[in-house]
């Protein structure tokens, strides 16, 4: 039986009306996107200072609430989400606080940005250690998601929503991670992070099938909207395929020590998704177990990679 939406009646405590409106299932991603960034430094050599990885975290943490918020609000305004009646919540569908009357669009807007606020300020602590490469990834982390939802960007609406979500936890979050550890930028470790940033696009990529006709009449012209999902499924299995590949890749070519096949077992756990995705892409409501996967996968990967990289090489 599929969780109930929230409702004021439920959620009488402030607390928790907060916490549950930064749709805390999938802050997680940020979670392990940090963790694998600094996990690479002892990987490099490095040494790990333990209250700059929480503070990076609870960094990380702050900028995707602060965005999960505020993509609720834009979604709001342009009307998807009161209009998705095939959602699959908790997964699609937004986080239903504005439209079951729990927050007003005014406060749920002033929330996210005193989410991404209170990010800046632990960010310019950060920056005091770092330099200012950290603040330009920071401050491209926070333009990128907001940009995502708002206007005039509306960039997943542009079929730019996966890029957005690639170049976050795929690029910005691990560097990030690991240049406050180490002051300075390793390359090698975009391309470690790669099959994790591909898994994670997915889990974007498979939510867009349960509310793309919501996101159409709004105007959202993402990839599931523009090729429709017919042809679109396909393109979760070429990620998926690709996450898989390049993963194995990492360690046949020694870049990752053989304890890595460890780190792409998980990924099967996308190609099963996949395998749902092309049966019961014309059924929105059958695809929960396909989501699940695809959330698993990203994260299952990125926690046992993280765990490789933390064992050194």
């Amino acid at each position: 039986m599929p969780p109930r939406e929230p409702s004021p009646a439920t959620l009488a405590s402030p607390w928790r009306r907060y916490v549950l409106a930064t749709r805390p299932a999938f802050l997680s991603v940020a979670v392990v996107a940090a963790l694998l960034g600094s996990a690479y430094t002892p990987y490099s050599g490095g040494s790990i200072h333990l209250l700059l990885a929480v503070a990076v975290l609870a960094g990380a943490v702050l900028v995707q609430a602060g965005i999960n918020v505020l993509n609720d609000y834009y979604d709001a305004l342009n009307g998807t989400d009161a209009n998705n009646v095939e959602r699959l919540y908790p997964f699609t569908g937004g986080s239903r606080f504005i439209q079951n009357g729990i927050f007003t669009a005014r406060q749920t807007r002033r929330y996210g940005v005193s989410l991404l606020a209170a990010a800046m300020i632990l960010g310019a602590f950060l920056c005091a250690r770092s330099g200012w490469s950290l603040a330009l990834l920071g401050a491209a982390g926070i333009f990128v998601g907001w940009a995502y939802s708002a206007p005039p960007c509306r960039l997943n609406s542009r079929g730019l929503g996966e890029v957005c979500v690639a170049l976050g936890f795929g690029v910005l979050i691990p560097l990030g991670a690991d240049l406050v550890q180490q002051q300075e930028l390793h390359g090698q470790l975009v391309l470690m992070a790669s099959p994790f940033a591909l898994l994670v696009t997915n889990i974007l990529y498979i939510n867009q099938f349960p509310d793309h006709r919501a996101d159409a009449a709004a105007g959202k012209h993402h990839w599931v909207v523009r090729l429709g999902p017919r042809r679109a499924r396909w393109v979760y299995l070429a990620g998926a395929t690709a996450a898989l590949g390049l993963a194995c890749l990492l360690v046949l070519s020694g870049r990752l020590p053989t304890s890595g096949w460890i780190a792409v077992v998980p990924i099967l756990g996308a190609l099963w998704a996949a395998a749902l995705l092309l049966r019961d892409w014309q059924y929105p409501h059958r695809l929960m177990t396909a989501i699940k996967l695809t959330i698993f996968a990203a994260l299952a990967h990125g926690i046992t990679l993280a765990a490789v990289l933390a064992l050194g090489p």
